[in-house]
């Protein structure tokens, strides 16, 4: 069966963004047994899913296997799966959708490489278990979203001293509350997580905006932050994974 494969992410007018998605897909051709991989956005930027759909289905495929390029379950990815079912009645091509990005054992891993990567680049030699991390994640409506960022937390706890999170924005804790509490805990180093996919306006700007003044204004002297989590090789990994799974189950 002659396979393609395409990404569908929320969408960024970020270029780093585009960069990331596109360094993705040759991962996984490379890794994958697909004809092509693809990538294309739920919003904000072109190429919409329509346009992903209709260049897919210019390719020798059978089946295409469709990733909602998503860090937690919820309406966007709900969203997303009923855009791309529109396309299937007018193909002969089977559609297969996998799960988001969320609850998986390699998602955990690959926050835990995040973690240990910035420890080592700052010269860190402390042991896991005298070090406090806290998560930064974007904040849903969505209950799912909790708990999505909560099975990370729960995952990392027996690593670590510490392990908190908190969220950009529409959920609480927000980063200052975040901060406040990391702050009562006496950390000899906290490592503040980005659990973004890209490194788009939130990672850039507004995380930043809250982030440091709290800092400053904390007593806490060796704070560092990780990268974002997209650009981490074991995320070709993680897309692999979840697309065997709706793969071999049909």
């Amino acid at each position: 069966m002659k396979r393609g494969l395409l990404l569908i992410d929320r969408g960024s007018r970020e270029r780093e963004a585009s960069e990331e998605l596109e360094a993705i897909c040759q991962g996984i051709k490379k890794k994958g047994d697909y004809v092509f991989t693809d990538f294309c956005f739920l919003e904000v930027e072109p190429p919409y899913i329509e346009d992903g759909i209709s260049k897919c289905l210019k390719e020798d495929i059978d089946s295409l296997t469709i990733v909602p390029y998503f860090l937690y379950p919820g309406k966007k990815v709900k969203n997303a799966v009923t855009d791309v079912m529109k396309f299937q009645k007018d193909t002969n091509v089977k559609f297969v959708v996998t799960k988001p990005m969320s609850m998986h054992k390699t998602l955990v891993d690959i926050v835990e490489n995040r973690i240990s990567t910035t420890l080592e680049e700052n010269n860190v030699e402390l042991s896991k278990k005298d070090v406090d991390v806290m998560i930064i994640g974007h904040g849903s409506k969505d209950p799912n979203a909790q708990m999505s960022l909560n099975y990370i937390v729960n995952e990392l706890k027996h690593l670590y001293r510490n392990v908190s999170r908190c969220w950009l924005e529409i959920e609480q804790p927000d980063i200052v509350e975040g901060i406040k509490k990391c702050e009562k805990d006496n950390p000899k180093v906290l490592i503040i997580v980005f659990y973004f996919l890209h490194e788009g306006a939130h990672v850039k700007t507004d995380i930043n905006n809250d982030l440091f003044p709290a800092l400053e204004n904390s007593k806490m002297k060796k704070t560092f932050i990780t990268k974002h989590l997209g650009s981490d090789q074991k995320m070709i990994d993680l897309i692999l994974e979840r697309a065997k799974e709706v793969e071999n189950a049909n």
